[in-house]
């Protein structure tokens, strides 16, 4: 719901450090691995009991998702490093919240679980609508310029990474905080599911 006002303020400073790092030799994969680098690493301090420390990893994590993409706009963007981006993405997003589960599995471990499949589900939803606006041709900025179509939602990026944000300074409310989040995941999912079945009503099957 907020990455669009999101990208249009961060978007301009992420530019200019991507066409900075591209003219010191960086490459746009290459900022994709730092990035998902530092967020296992987020997930293994929030496994370890240190989920303050954590923070620091995952917002750095998040920067680097962001300059990824500014590093292939300066040089060459591919498919590749668009598949790589979305693996890297979903990765971190799966260890996040099984750090937490891991680190307190008593409590956590249901709502972790909830929280893991309504991911799962809003996942498939999206890249779903993905592989069939590709095959409509169709197009959107509105999240930056990205190699899978992005479909705007109640829960996206920016929600998701201030949901997390939220985990590490409250690691005590990990169990409602899933729950609710988990739920507003599913409503996200089959808001998707709505959208698709009204955008392409007449596509045919393969």
């Amino acid at each position: 719901m907020l990455d669009g006002y999101a990208r249009a303020l961060i978007d301009p400073p992420l530019n200019r450090a991507g066409a900075a790092l591209a003219g010191r030799g960086w490459q746009a994969d290459h900022v994709t691995l730092l990035g998902l680098g530092l967020g296992l690493a987020a997930a293994a301090l929030i496994w370890a009991g240190w989920p303050g420390l954590a923070l620091v990893l995952l917002l750095a994590s998040r920067l680097a998702d962001g300059l990824d993409g500014a590093v292939a706009r300066a040089t060459r963007k591919t498919d590749f490093g668009g598949f790589l981006d979305i693996v890297a993405d979903f990765a971190f997003y799966a260890a996040i919240p099984l750090a937490f589960i891991w680190a307190d599995t008593a409590a956590n471990a249901a709502a972790g679980g909830f929280l893991l499949a309504s991911f799962y589900i809003n996942g498939t939803t999206f890249l779903g609508y993905a592989v069939l606006a590709e095959r409509a041709r169709m197009e959107t900025a509105s999240r930056g310029a990205k190699t899978l179509y992005f479909t705007g939602g109640l829960l996206e990026g920016t929600e998701t990474i201030a949901f997390f944000a939220l985990l590490c300074l409250w690691p005590a409310a990990f169990a409602p905080l899933a729950w609710a989040f988990g739920a507003l995941c599913l409503i996200t999912a089959m808001s998707r599911v709505l959208l698709a079945r009204q955008t392409f009503p007449h596509s045919e099957e393969t």
